[in-house]
């Protein structure tokens, strides 16, 4: 029963933080509330008992590719005035929401991890079934995924150049 509470707590937080993230306007605000998101969804994947997704969950997407986010975004600074504005934007007050959403989560988790015998399901979800999946029949989809990533990091990177040259 206990579970059933946690699962739809940590559905909840992640409904509610990606709903942040969609109305955000400012990129960075969007991207915190987006690692929020996928925290609670690494956490979705605990309590069904798949531990391993849930890792690869946090390690891949709330690590790597929002590390590339920001990285993009950093890369198209604008100067002072953008500087000025981010200053504006990292008052204490701006990350009180996804502090609260991810101290939900903190201790949903750290629940989990204390009473981890009751909460494993039928099976358990291995490094090698998840490199057989994604490298075996969905090879192709990996790769694509990977390419599009590509093309989105340099179409990014030249749209945020030509808007920097018109400005300056």
């Amino acid at each position: 029963m206990l579970e059933i509470i946690l699962f739809y707590l940590a559905s909840g937080v992640a409904l509610a933080a990606t709903i942040l993230a969609m109305t955000r306007a400012n990129a960075i605000h969007a991207l915190i509330y987006l690692i929020v998101s996928l925290l609670a969804v690494a956490v979705i994947f605990f309590l069904v008992g798949a531990p391993f997704a849930a890792a690869l969950e946090i390690v891949i997407y709330a690590g790597a590719i929002m590390v590339l986010f920001v990285f993009v975004i950093m890369m198209l600074n604008l100067g002072e005035k953008g500087d000025a504005r981010e200053r504006q934007w990292l008052q204490p007050r701006i990350w009180s929401g996804p502090a609260v959403l991810s101290l939900v989560l903190l201790c949903e988790l750290l629940y989990l991890i204390s009473s981890i015998e009751g909460s494993a399901s039928a099976g358990t979800v291995t490094a090698k079934t998840v490199g057989i999946a994604l490298f075996g029949p969905y090879v192709i989809a990996v790769e694509l995924a990977s390419m599009l990533l590509l093309a989105g990091l340099v179409g990014s990177f030249h749209l945020g150049r030509r808007t920097l040259e018109r400005g300056s």
